[in-house]
């Protein structure tokens, strides 16, 4: 049998080759800048509606410190004393950017402030990944991750939001890096800062509990310290935590309305898609699935436990996708990694062969790959850029927010139509007090009687509702976008209720005492 033993590179090669590495880790980063910015300039406002809260608990911890005051949602289970920031650390991080309060200039600074920031970190994201694929000697490992581009608008539209699953999607590519390559005890500090940046960190033990079964699978051996490494680090995050032991409730309460145990409707984001509508567009992150399966059946050998994992993890994300459309952010890149690591041994053979063969074609091969991904690049980053462009404005409750910072006394209650309005009104301003926000179920959880008063005066079904507004929640004055006409003829009919402001965008009424 002849052995060919690779001669140690020099250090003039080993110079050479660090270099051509960092280049193209530099060049990678630029790339992915101008895409997601390409993206991100669809629109002035911040894409989606919970970027504002972000962006605003940023301002405040640049201002306050690491634990700012929240006293915004008394009659939820953010009330003051059980507030539990579950973003903490990814709020650190917006805290870089986040210099201005809208009140001085109605909001233009601190929301360019959570774009750009929103530019940086799904970059990071993806140049994590193509680490993790040119580590594992996947041939084109640059033109894989400019692949993550191509695969899914409702990704790209995910990944551009002010909110955590960015740093979700980096620190998930990060261990699965580790774990392939053995380095367990990296995971404990991973776990300890997953827990710090988003509550998400029980996708890592899932990331773990894949390879483990990989390797049970493949080596016929228990890697135990893949599991123990992460769990320890999670442990250790939740128990040393400024907000312990509130986080602990949180995350428990948190996660029952998730698991089937309230019928509120939480946001679109926790409903499933049509599978029609995961075709039109998440269509090449599917074809990348099959593409996989045909290219693990192409081989000669037996699978290898990157694929193998990443066929374990493709499979999870795509179950938990179909339960609920906001696992887009996970589903594509790893359809694309399982197909990636499953084509890479033929890929190696096939370009083994052409190096002595067909030189032209080895030459070739990167222009054609560019050529290839062209189209589908093209057209995902227009889908997406078409999407981010139908965001609300930026400024939608600008106006009436600003008025009631002039007029309202800080501490005073508003009594808002819908929940969904708290994340910009707490944008303007952070010192008034909200009746719900964020996601309806915190005030569910916190009093079912009150929160279903709330949601029948927000539906018109309560006559001459000022007197319960005033005396049960204790409101100064009442926000509603204009959608709620049922309500509105309700106050517009109460004497207690009297209309104060008006733009085109929402009504406000001030309670009468």
């Amino acid at each position: 049998m002849n052995l060919v033993i690779k001669q140690p590179k020099s250090g003039a090669e080993a110079a050479r080759s660090s270099i051509g590495v960092w280049a193209t880790a530099v060049s990678l980063f630029a790339l992915f800048l101008i895409f997601f910015a390409i993206i991100q300039y669809a629109t002035p406002a911040l894409v989606g509606t919970d970027g504002y809260y972000h962006i605003k608990m940023a301002y405040l911890i640049r201002q306050q410190g690491l634990k700012p005051d929240f006293n915004a949602l008394p009659y939820t289970i953010l009330n003051p004393d059980a507030y539990y920031n579950h973003h903490l650390l990814f709020h650190v991080y917006l805290a870089l950017f986040a210099r201005t309060d809208p009140l001085i200039e109605g909001g233009v600074a601190l929301t360019q402030a959570g774009k750009v920031a929103s530019i940086i970190m799904p970059s990071l994201a993806f140049l994590a990944i193509w680490w993790l694929l040119r580590q594992q000697r996947v041939p084109g490992a640059a033109l894989w991750a400019i692949a993550l581009f191509a695969i899914s608008e409702a990704f790209l539209y995910r990944m551009s939001m002010p909110r955590a699953q960015s740093v979700s999607l980096l620190l998930l590519a990060l261990a699965l890096h580790w774990l392939l390559h053995g380095r367990y005890r990296l995971l404990l500090p991973l776990g300890f800062l997953y827990v710090w940046f988003y509550n998400a960190f029980p996708l890592l033990m899932m990331i773990a509990g894949t390879y483990v079964i990989a390797v049970l699978m493949l080596e016929r051996r228990l890697v135990w310290q893949a599991l123990l490494y992460p769990a320890l680090g999670i442990g250790l995050g939740l128990l040393i935590n400024p907000y312990f032991p509130e986080n602990i409730a949180f995350i428990w309460r948190h996660l029952l309305p998730k698991i089937g145990e309230s019928s509120t409707a939480v946001g679109n984001e926790w409903l499933p898609y049509r599978t029609w509508t995961l075709v039109e567009n998440s269509g090449l992150a599917l074809a990348a699935v099959l593409l996989g399966i045909l290219a693990l059946g192409w081989r000669k050998e037996r699978i290898d436990k990157a694929s193998l994992v990443a066929l374990g993890l493709m499979a999870l994300f795509g179950y938990m996708l179909f339960e609920s459309r906001r696992f887009i952010e996970y589903f594509p890149p790893f359809a694309l990694l399982f197909l990636a690591f499953s084509a890479a041994p033929l890929l190696r053979e096939w370009l083994a062969a052409w190096a002595e063969k067909r030189p032209l074609v080895i030459s070739l091969l990167p222009l054609a790959a560019t050529l290839l991904l062209a189209y589908p690049l093209y057209r995902t980053l227009q889908d997406a850029h078409a999407q981010i462009a139908e965001s609300a404005p930026a400024d939608q409750y600008a106006e009436a927010s600003l008025w009631l910072a002039q007029e309202a006394a800080p501490g005073s209650l508003i009594f808002q139509t819908d929940w969904d309005d708290f994340t910009r009104l707490f944008f303007y301003n952070s010192a008034l007090v909200y009746t719900a926000g964020l996601d309806p179920t915190f005030m569910e959880l916190y009093d079912k009687a009150l929160f279903d008063q709330w949601v029948a005066i927000t539906q018109g079904k309560v006559d001459a509702p000022g007197a319960i507004i005033r005396d049960t929640f204790g409101a100064a004055y009442v926000f509603s976008d204009l959608q709620h006409t049922a309500f509105m003829q309700k106050a517009e009919a109460d004497p207690l209720l009297q209309e104060v402001y008006r733009t085109k965008d929402a009504v406000i009424y001030a309670v009468q005492r």
